[in-house]
C-alpha cells in the first residue's frame, strides 16, 4: 500500500518549493504529512538521515504523543503533501485499518535505521 494513493484527490495539499522547510526540530507537533509529489530530506543534527519520496510519511510521532519535532524536514525539490491531523488519522484508520499498520511499520523501520546509524558510528 502506498499512502499517497489514499490522498490522490487531496483538495488542499501543503505545497513547498525546493529549499523550503516543512518543520524544524523542536517545533510543536500536532500532525503528520504524506508525501504526494517531490522529495524531502529528513535532517538530524545537520545530517541527512532519510530522503523521503512519494508515499512517505513524515512527523507521524506527533499522532502518538505531543512532544516537539525530533528532526527537521526540508524540500529537495517542489513538493506536495497531505496534512493529517489527529481527527483525520482516526477517520483513516477506521476506514482503512491497514493504514495504521503501515504507520507502525514506518516507525519501526526508522528505529532500525537509527540503530544502524548509531552502530556505524
Amino acid at each position: 500500500m502506498n499512502p499517497a494513493d489514499l490522498f490522490a484527490h487531496e483538495e488542499t495539499p501543503v505545497v513547498l518549493a525546493a529549499g523550503e522547510t516543512l518543520f524544524h526540530a523542536g517545533d510543536a507537533a500536532d500532525c503528520m504529512f504524506v508525501v504526494l509529489e517531490g522529495s524531502l530530506n529528513v535532517m538530524l543534527g545537520g545530517k541527512v538521515v532519510e530522503n523521503s519520496k512519494r508515499g512517505a510519511i513524515l512527523g507521524e510521532m506527533a499522532l502518538v504523543d505531543s512532544a516537539p519535532r525530533g528532526a527537521s524536514v526540508v524540500a529537495v525539490d517542489a513538493c506536495k503533501l497531505a496534512k493529517v491531523d489527529q481527527r483525520r488519522f482516526q477517520r483513516l484508520i477506521q476506514q482503512n485499518p491497514f493504514f495504521a499498520t503501515h504507520v507502525m511499520k514506518e516507525l519501526v523501520e526508522r528505529i532500525r535505521q537509527m540503530n544502524r546509524l548509531l552502530a556505524a558510528g
